[in-house]
């Protein structure tokens, strides 16, 4: 089984759960110390009283209905996310005896309406910002188990999907009914009770439900779809990727916002804001794809040569129109305003403050901001971002900017926060472990505590670290090793040489820098091809060339420019070699920078990361906080 198995709160029979809620009233109690020794932080006020209120409502209608032997998983953990699904239920199905699961979506609301003309999207009052409709949000979940969990695959027919919104009339929540229902997303208000029991018999016998619930938690768990690697598809052909929650919020705001600068000429600038892995380019290749192949004029721009040379020869092989569609943010300078009907401006934390540069004809340098040359551009602009990837000087991608851009041309800014995980095995808790060990959130570094979702290792030497990805390729899974930008880098091969440059040196090991430039040489691909060309293991990646991909698993070798001394981190500017890093690039600067490195290169790891330090004592902390596992 991969690391990113099935996780769940707590499973028991519908009658037990029932008993255990009116006899002992402990549920939520014992939902919550599970959930602290599960994720390490204690779980939402809101998170506990919809367990208080919620989960009694479903397991009454399930013992009303007969139904007291079916299996309830609560809090089900949807495979390498940080997604869960409120409760699956687990059985045999009525006419085939065969096991059938239902996925529940739990809803305390008394009343919702859709937002403006999209009914995917709904307001209700205790939220600030619009929320996924839930029929849409329990038919992602299905999609996505169907896609992940092999018990499943083989018959994707015994899943089904409800939304039961317990304590909401008919009328409350009518409007959402305009999202079509079928076998995979439905909804059932708490007037609609004694239909939801009909339904419910539908789908579940009366009979013991712990085997079939053991066949799902057994199911094998695939590897998810890497991003480059159905690219071409999403792109030219269909939807690859199942959206979830705030990743399928963030798409349909931009939809809708579509619709409305069509109808009326009016812009609006969206901001999609989440940290690594929680899906920011997988939504802008899903909107890319859909609007390429609705004919609406859209492109895909980032700051990123790396990315956008990837996205030009993955998506576009042999397909000119496509290559067009990924350009550079500061393709814009000359656009004619409002050109493009979207333009999705993806890793829009690598935005510059201008677009001119030392090429930049005399008659186009201006002191235009960036941002606001993008914002001409379309209709619709929308900004992917994660503030803590900031990596270089000089970029300034942050929600902050944006907005304040936005308000100063008097736009209107819709802002989507993304707070699931999709990488990293979808462990929130690595997420909060690697910005803990940089000091850039929480309290400082902790001691490292295995979740099953992900695998975090140290290495006692860089040959130890190459070894041990060697061993990992040898099994089929991708590998990469990238360090912090310590050692000088040879840009120019002179022809004739029989091997690149060995750059990165230490001890008696030494090898090269990702290839510089736009060619492959020597076996070695080209640097913008280093992440996803497997001929890219054995050369050192830095956080160019790194940000933006992701592989299954990462080496990282931190070098002598974070190192730890006693009780805190010390940033050594000098022992960068980062041409980027000037003497105007402030102390305060540099320490940001290094950390939001090095917090790049620690979350490119699908399934696991091992890291290497070139300083003993940092070294030594490491394995203070990374328990030894092999």
């Amino acid at each position: 089984m991969l690391p990113g198995g099935n996780f769940l709160l707590f499973r028991e029979s519908a009658a037990s759960l029932a008993n255990r809620t009116h006899v002992e009233g402990r549920l939520a109690e014992l939902l919550t110390e599970n959930f602290l020794h599960k994720h390490r932080h204690r779980p939402q006020p809101s998170e506990v009283r919809s367990w208080e209120r919620s989960i009694p409502a479903l397991t009454n209608a399930l013992v009303e209905a007969g139904l007291g032997d079916v299996e309830m998983l609560l809090e089900y953990g949807l495979p390498l996310t940080s997604k869960r699904a409120d409760v699956i239920l687990a059985g045999v199905h009525p006419s085939t005896g065969e096991p059938s699961y239902v996925v529940v979506e739990l809803k305390q609301w008394s009343n919702a309406f859709p937002e403006e003309d999209d009914p995917l999207r709904c307001r209700v009052e205790a939220y600030p910002a619009p929320v996924l409709n839930p029929i849409e949000q329990v038919r992602g979940y299905c999609d996505y188990l169907v896609s992940f969990n092999g018990a499943l695959e083989r018959r994707p027919e015994s899943l089904a999907g409800v939304a039961y919104l317990h304590n909401a009339t008919e009328f409350g929540v009518a409007g959402l009914r305009a999202v079509p229902e079928d076998g995979r997303g439905r909804m059932f208000t708490g007037e609609q009770r004694g239909a939801f029991q009909a339904y419910l018999r539908s789908r579940l016998a009366p009979k013991p439900g712990a085997e079939a619930a053991d066949v799902l938690l057994e199911g094998k768990v695939r590897p998810s779809k890497q991003l480059m690697a159905v690219a071409a598809e999403e792109v030219r052909n269909r939807e690859q990727f199942v959206l979830l929650d705030e990743q399928r919020l963030a798409y349909e705001t931009v939809m809708s916002a579509v619709r409305k600068a069509r109808r009326a000429s009016r812009k609006q600038v969206i901001v999609v804001a989440g940290g690594p892995g929680s899906g920011k380019s997988v939504i802008a290749l899903s909107l890319l794809g859909d609007l390429y192949r609705r004919g609406v004029p859209a492109l895909h721009a980032t700051g990123s040569q790396s990315f956008t040379k990837t996205m030009r020869k993955v998506a576009g092989a042999r397909k000119p129109e496509v290559q067009k569609l990924f350009r550079y943010f500061n393709s814009f300078m000359e656009a004619e305003p409002n050109d493009l009907d979207v333009l999705v401006c993806d890793e829009a934390h690598r935005l510059r403050k201008t677009s001119a540069n030392r090429y930049t004809k005399a008659s186009l340098r201006t002191d235009r901001p960036q941002v606001a040359e993008l914002m001409d551009a379309a209709r619709v602009p929308v900004f992917l971002l994660d503030q803590h990837q900031v990596v270089r000087p000089g970029e300034m991608g942050t929600v902050q900017e944006i907005r304040d851009a936005a308000a100063e041309q008097g736009l209107e800014c819709t802002v989507v926060e993304l707070d699931s995980q999709f990488r990293c095995g979808g462990s929130d808790a690595y997420l909060r472990w690697v910005t803990g060990l940089l000091g850039l959130e929480g309290d400082g570094p902790t001691v490292w505590e295995p979740d099953g979702k992900v695998e975090l290792l140290t290495a006692d030497s860089p040959r130890e670290l190459e070894d041990f990805l060697a061993a990992r390729r040898a099994q089929e899974y991708g590998a990469r090793m990238s360090a912090g930008y310590c050692w000088k880098w040879t840009t120019k091969v002179t022809p004739g040489m029989n091997a690149l440059p060995t750059d990165v040196t230490i001890g008696d090991w030494a090898r090269p820098w990702n290839l510089y430039g736009d060619r492959s040489l020597l076996g070695a691909p080209p640097a913008p091809l280093w992440a996803t060309d497997p001929a890219g293991f054995g050369q050192v990646g830095c956080v160019y060339t790194a940000q933006g991909f992701e592989y299954d698993w990462s080496g990282v070798i931190m070098g002598p420019d974070l190192v730890w001394r006693t009780d805190r981190w010390i940033v050594d500017r000098t022992a960068s070699k980062d041409p980027s890093f000037t003497r105007t690039t402030s102390d305060d600067d540099v320490d940001r920078l290094v950390r939001n490195t090095y917090k790049v290169l620690l979350t490119r790891g699908m399934i696991g990361t091992i890291i290497y330090s070139t300083d003993p004592e940092t070294r030594e902390k490491l394995r203070s906080l990374v328990p030894t596992t092999h």
